[in-house]
């Protein structure tokens, strides 16, 4: 399965079973994704080689080294308000991640209250999260493909009325184990930090935490607050992601431009 598609194919095509004994896992199998129907922030589907890419595999690598036995590993990823470029985080971090060998990664959409994952990669929206946590479905029966290799995903699920009361630490907990049973790394995009309580419990179950922080849109205070409010609640916060840094790409500075040659150009 190729992480993106070439430029001349343009989607991806199902799997399919060589008889109709075999049984394939849902990671196993392709989904049809047209490319210019995923979101185009997701600069790792879109540009894998370009300035912004790299800038989401220089965050993966220092994740990466912070985990020197390679045990499987569960992050948060969140913000203190809406707006800051949580979800794009996550998404790209997850990407970013897949990329690496003998590394199978599921993204879980834990923001019940405005999910956006199934949206900005162009999917349906399908049971997930929820309905694992209420146990209607067990979370292997829920997986599924998101049209980049290696990378699964978790979406939201239906729809629940207090997404507050779905949330108990228990049931985190065995989410969590049994992810890590099979995924390198479990990354979780949630609901921002000061308007709910949900980025806070994941947290304090996840093993560790990224704020993200949208530069000339984020208040300090605001920002201060959210450190505070998750190390309160028992968040191994690992550091914080900047986004939309002015001055900081090849559009603005020629030097940090560095494109692949060309055999034609040599």
């Amino acid at each position: 399965m190729r992480s993106r598609p070439d430029p001349t194919d343009r989607m991806f095509r199902r799997k399919k079973p060589e008889n109709d004994a075999e049984q394939s896992r849902p990671e196993d199998e392709m989904i049809v994704v047209v490319d210019r129907s995923v979101n185009p922030y997701l600069v790792l589907f879109h540009e894998p080689a370009g300035y912004r890419a790299e800038q989401i595999r220089a965050l993966r690598n220092r994740l990466v080294t912070m985990n020197p036995d390679g045990e499987p590993k569960s992050l948060v990823v969140t913000s203190a308000v809406r707006g800051e470029g949580k979800t794009v985080a996550a998404l790209n971090l997850a990407m970013a991640l897949a990329e690496l060998e003998h590394h199978r990664v599921v993204l879980v959409d834990a923001d019940l209250r405005r999910p956006s994952c199934e949206h900005y990669l162009n999917l349906n929206a399908e049971p997930g999260l929820s309905d694992v946590l209420l146990g209607r479905a067990p979370v292997e029966k829920l997986l599924r493909p998101a049209g980049y290799r290696n990378l699964m995903l978790l979406g939201a699920g239906t729809r629940v009325g207090n997404p507050a009361e779905v949330l108990s630490v228990g049931r985190i907990d065995e989410l969590l184990r049994r992810l890590k049973e099979r995924f390198a790394y479990v990354v979780i995009d949630t609901p921002p930090v000061l308007p709910s309580t949900d980025a806070g419990v994941f947290s304090a179950r996840a093993d560790g935490t990224l704020l993200v922080v949208r530069l000339e849109r984020s208040l300090k205070k605001q920002s201060r607050e959210a450190v505070r409010v998750l190390q309160d609640m028992g968040g191994n916060l690992l550091g914080t992601f900047v986004t939309e840094l002015r001055g900081k790409d090849p559009e603005s500075d020629h030097r940090l431009a560095y494109e692949m040659v060309r055999p034609e150009d040599e």
